[in-house]
């Protein structure tokens, strides 16, 4: 009896396909594209994350120093003497305290002091309060001012005042926190210094200029 060979053949694939090397080699060029693509977009995102957090740090989160200033005034029962210098008037005015934080700034009670020559002609309170976020908080106030506190003679009184135009200045310090995020808190002073030119004649506030 002939003795039957029998032969191992591979099994095929189920599909009836074999991929061969070169095939393989190629998948493994796609799958590493595809992670290099990946790591790419991954270094995208990490860039953009990093532009925004630093345009955010540079705006949003840049705490900037608000400014208290005296908007548009006016006098009431302006009075005035050039030969025993002294004048005496109500000074109605606005105090506004701008802020253009991303965030309220809240602010300690202050004073306005207004003077001439140096010397204090009348005081108003600012009471505290709250600019908010980028906008300006108005204050109305009125004001006596008079001459007398000051001393009984001025030579510059009595020339200003025949002259027609007295000059009077303004200060005022305003204490407060920048609140941002609800979690981050930067102490903020407001500062002003104002220079006021009264037309005598006309009884009226010729100019404001504040700074």
């Amino acid at each position: 009896m002939a003795e039957r060979t029998h032969q191992s053949y591979p099994l095929a694939p189920s599909n009836g396909y074999t991929r061969s090397d070169g095939e393989s080699l190629s998948e493994d060029e796609l799958k590493r594209k595809k992670r290099i693509k990946c790591f790419a977009y991954i270094g995208i995102f990490i860039v953009f994350q990093i532009a925004v957090m630093t345009v955010f740090g540079l705006t949003i989160m840049k705490v900037k120093t608000p400014k208290v200033r005296l908007g548009t005034s006016t006098l009431t029962d302006f009075t005035s003497s050039d030969t025993a210098p002294s004048f005496d008037t109500t000074f109605n005015t606005q105090i506004r305290v701008k802020n253009t934080n991303w965030g309220p700034y809240k602010f300690d009670q202050g004073v306005v002091t207004f003077m001439y020559q140096g010397m204090p002609v009348g005081t108003v309170v600012v009471p505290k309060g709250k600019a908010g976020m980028r906008g300006t908080k108005k204050i109305n106030v009125n004001v006596r001012l008079n001459t007398a506190a000051l001393p009984s003679s001025s030579s510059t009184l009595s020339t200003e005042l025949s002259g027609g135009v007295l000059t009077l200045t303004s200060e005022a310090k305003l204490t407060g926190k920048v609140e941002l995020m609800l979690i981050m808190k930067k102490k903020k002073s407001a500062s002003m210094n104002c220079t006021i030119q009264i037309d005598v004649s006309g009884k009226t506030v010729k100019s404001l200029e504040c700074k």
